[in-house]
């Protein structure tokens, strides 16, 4: 017998490879008070959703992770999501990336082994894994690439676009980045800063970052680079009023530079610091921790 739904469901469907940070993402959940269930087959998702909806009566958030260790029931991955949307249900599926030497890496540190590893060792596993994986990679609503993420990175990531809010607020996140080390797959939005004065080359400031008030002085002080933010952030107040109007829950805005030290810290904290009203952005300098490389001798 079915238990009837009391409301629609918010579903988010963590999936991704091993390695890629499935387990933090789902204890990110359990803390923004969805109802979590790792590894549970997808044929199951309905019941579960009915169960739930009817004990939390308002509209119920689950967070389920499907992956490998399932294999046998991916085949019914599809079918399931499409069954529960058309019953109303609001699912998002979050497929979770990484790259192959960063997944190597991981697995090597914690001495975890590969649920597919055989004879072929980690390397092939994964060959094997992005192959099984590439139909849910393709349906996803959200992929996200964990390579440059701390695991507190990741919490902010999974917080600033899941956890439950006010309908009418959009939830703005700002990532300042290095292209040196990629573009962030999330972002909505990506603005180059490498025009902008550079700190790196300034005596004394190399060794500083965009948080300090030295370095801050250096870059605004020009006039193009006033310019710019009064730019940016007058479009920045166009466009955020319509994504919220729209119904958009979330909006990322990357902002890059060389290393992702300087110059894009700067400009991400003060776009932060001049939206205002119901805007409460979430920074994150993806890279600002990420070592200098060494200058190098004149001949």
């Amino acid at each position: 017998m079915t238990v009837p739904r009391r409301d629609h469901a918010h579903i988010v469907v963590v999936t991704g490879l091993s390695g890629s940070g499935k387990s933090t993402v789902i204890k990110v959940f359990e803390d923004i008070d969805y109802f979590c269930v790792d590894n549970l087959p997808p044929v199951l998702l309905p019941k579960i959703v009915d169960l739930v909806s009817e004990a939390r009566e308002n509209g119920a958030r689950i967070a389920l992770v499907a992956d490998v260790r399932g294999r046998e029931f991916l085949p019914d991955f599809a079918r399931v999501v499409e069954e529960l949307r058309r019953g109303r249900h609001d699912v998002h599926v979050l497929f979770l990336d990484a790259g192959d030497d960063v997944l190597l890496l991981r697995f090597s540190e914690t001495r975890r082994k590969h649920p597919l590893a055989v004879k072929g060792g980690a390397k092939e596993a994964i060959r094997r894994e992005r192959k099984m994986l590439s139909p849910l990679r393709e349906m996803a609503d959200t992929v996200l690439n964990t390579s440059q993420y701390t695991v507190h990175q990741l919490r902010d990531v999974i917080i600033r676009r899941f956890r439950a809010s006010a309908a009418s607020t959009l939830q703005v996140g700002i990532i300042s980045f290095g292209y040196k080390y990629g573009i962030p797959l999330e972002a909505d939005m990506v603005v180059d800063v490498r025009f902008l004065p550079n700190p790196n080359f300034a005596p004394g400031l190399k060794s500083l970052t965009g948080l300090d008030s030295r370095v801050r002085e250096y870059v605004m002080k020009h006039p193009s680079s006033r310019a710019f933010f009064g730019k940016l952030t007058s479009f920045l107040q166009f466009l955020l009023p319509l994504y919220t109007k729209e119904g958009k829950a979330y909006f990322t805005l990357g902002v890059g530079c060389t290393g992702g030290r300087h110059r894009s810290v700067v400009l991400a904290e003060a776009v932060k610091r001049s939206l205002t009203g119901p805007v409460v952005p979430i920074v994150v300098h993806r890279d600002i921790g990420r070592a200098s490389p060494p200058a190098r001798r004149s001949r």
